[in-house]
């Protein structure tokens, strides 16, 4: 049995970045204070606008949960490495230059895991 596939990576990502979208479009504020930012309506703008591509990345991954191993799949697989990775590196600039406090560190910590399980998923041929 395989412990991580992209069967369930896939899920688990669908369900992840649902709560981020939920959370991103009505109590942006949860996130925002766990890093230290404040919420303006000019943050509030932008935050929403990001729920609204992490509704549609989690909508991809729920419908591409079976996807056989193809292009298709390796471009969701890739993309998502590239988004998480850079993720990664702005939260740790950002803490770095003291715009965030050291919650950001725990979104950068999830960001730095889903790059290594893509990495893993994607290396596998099934």
């Amino acid at each position: 049995m395989k412990l991580l596939s992209f069967y369930r990576l896939s899920v688990f990502s669908s369900i992840l970045f649902t709560v981020l979208s939920i959370i991103l479009m009505f109590a942006p504020v949860v996130m925002l204070s766990a890093w230290g930012v404040e919420l303006t309506d000019s943050v509030g703008l932008v935050a929403r606008r990001i729920a609204a591509l992490y509704a549609g990345i989690a909508v991809m991954y729920f419908f591409a949960r079976n996807a056989e191993h193809s292009a298709t799949r390796t471009a969701l697989i890739v993309g998502t490495i590239t988004a998480c990775l850079i993720l990664a590196l702005l939260g740790v600039y950002e803490f770095v230059a003291g715009h965030a406090s050291g919650g950001i560190l725990g979104s950068v910590l999830i960001e730095v895991v889903l790059v290594l399980a893509f990495l893993y998923v994607g290396a596998r041929k099934k």
